[in-house]
Formats: C-alpha cells, structure tokens, sequence
C-alpha cells in the first residue's frame, strides 16, 4: 500500500489511519473531512499526512470511509466511480444493508468490500484517534462474494494484521442482530442520561452522587448524536422492534414491583446473570 485515502478522520477513521501508519510505514496517507479543524488536527497529530479530495482518490491503493452511514451510502457510488482498477474501498458503517443497497448495480462493485469492525469509544474527532483500538475485536464483513478475490484476500491481510476476528454475515441479518446488541444499548444510555438531567437539576448533585454503575450505564451517552442519527435512521424497523421488546420488559419489570412481587424480580434478574457467562472475557 503507497496511497491511503481515509474519508472521515475522526475517532474510527483516525485510530485505523494509526494502524495502518504502522502497518504500512512507507504509505503517504491522505485525509478527508468535513470539518477542515478535523482535517487540521489529524496533520498535527500524525494521524494522517496530507488532506485529500474526493477527485484524487484514483490515487489510492486503499480507501476507507468512516462517516456517518447516511453519508456513505450516499457518497460511496461516486467514489466506486472515480477509482482505479485494483483500488479497494471499505466502509466501517454500523449498519450495511442501505449503504450494500446504494451500490448492488455499481459496476465497480467488485472492488467494494463492506465493513463493521465492532470497535469504538464514546469519544469523537481526530483527538480521540487510538492505536490498537481493533486489536482482538470482531469485523463482520457483509457480502465478501462481491469482492474481487484478489482485492478480498489483500483487506482480509490487512484485518489479521491488525488483530481481528472475522465474521461474515448478510447485510439483513447484520442490521437485525447489531439493533439489539449495539443500537438499542445506546438509545438506553441516552435515555438514561436524559431521564437523570431532566429530573436531576442540580449538575453538582449529579457528579457527586454519580456512582461508577451510572458512569458506565451512560457512558454511551457521550457518543456523537450526528453518527448516530444516522444510524438509527437507516435501522428504523429493526430499532423499534427491539425498543418494543424492551419497553415490553420494562413494564413486565414495573409490573413485578407494583405487584411487590420481589421474588419475581429476584427471578428475573437470576435468569438474566446468565449474560455473565455469555460475555465472559469482554472488558
């Protein structure tokens, strides 16, 4: 790899350039933003070296979109129609079925490969850029079929090089499993955190009685509201189905306390320890 193109430098397109920086230490990495600070900060930290357009990127070997997914489907066509022949495209999108759809009829789509490295913080911006961030998580790659073999095996070199695990899935059941393990566990932390400033006026009283279960349960509450917009509107259907679900638990749960039926809500929270062993080894 000689030319990378990374089109959104923030915490996801950033922490890769990092990666990549070290994995390819002769490549000239060019950055492309739609914040010129954004572009700015990546130059000064290293992360990238030079900005870039969307003009050029018949330049690159290698480019990599990690912008809200509303943006990449929207953008990725133009960039599949402006690429050389052996350049590889990948997106880091949280949701793939939209942004597989906005290219299935692109005659480059061969050199595409669809992406979702699950992997992040709830920081954002070209600051919050880290190395190692993907090392020992799990990329789920949608549709690999699509890709040229050739161009398929050089992204999948590049995913072991940096330390991951790969997973294959359809694009419909990505967007389908991710709303209940990622999507909805961040509408819960907002809402959270919504519920507690809207009752706790007093911004003292909130630091001070902020325990570290809190800390965490809203951690995601940080998190960049334009990224995920974006998301929860390309995964519309599948959101509201978990948030049915959910509510439907919480007002099961209300239901048992109401009722002072405390061996009930022993017993759901008994049943649901179980998820200890499941994730057993994640921090």
């Amino acid at each position: 790899m000689k030319h990378i193109t990374i089109i959104g430098v923030g915490l996801i397109g950033g922490s890769l350039a990092l990666d990549l920086r070290t994995l390819f230490p002769e490549a000239h990495v060019k950055g492309i933003d739609a914040s010129q600070e954004h572009i700015e900060q990546a130059m000064q930290l290293q992360v990238i070296d030079a900005q870039g357009t969307l003009k050029d990127v018949h330049l690159a070997d290698l480019v990599i979109l990690a912008v809200p997914v509303d943006v990449t489907a929207r953008i990725l066509p133009e960039i599949l129609d402006a690429i050389g022949d052996h350049t590889i495209v990948m997106d880091m999108g949280s949701t793939k079925e939209a942004i597989c759809n906005s290219v299935t009829n692109h005659p480059n789509r061969r050199n595409f490969i669809a992406c979702h490295p699950i992997a992040g913080t709830e920081f954002s911006g070209p600051n919050a850029a880290i190395k190692n961030l993907y090392r020992d998580k799990t990329n789920i790659i949608c549709e690999v079929e699509k890709t040229a073999f050739k161009l398929q095996e050089q992204a999948l070199d590049i995913f072991r090089n940096l330390g991951m695990r790969i997973r294959y899935m359809d694009p419909v059941s990505h967007d389908k499993h991710i709303a209940y393990m990622s999507h909805l566990s961040h509408i819960s932390s907002f809402m959270l955190g919504k519920t507690v400033i809207d009752k706790e006026k007093n911004e003292k009283d909130i630091f001070d009685m902020a325990g570290s279960g809190f800390a965490s349960t809203v951690r995601l509450a940080k998190s960049n509201p334009i990224t995920w917009t974006s998301i929860f509107k390309q995964n519309k259907e599948n959101i509201l189905e978990t948030l049915d679900e959910y509510i439907a638990n919480l007002e099961g749960f209300k239901s048992l306390m109401e009722a002072d039926d405390f061996k009930g809500v022993f017993k759901e929270m008994e049943n649901t320890n179980h998820i200890k062993q499941i994730l057993k080894g994640i921090d």
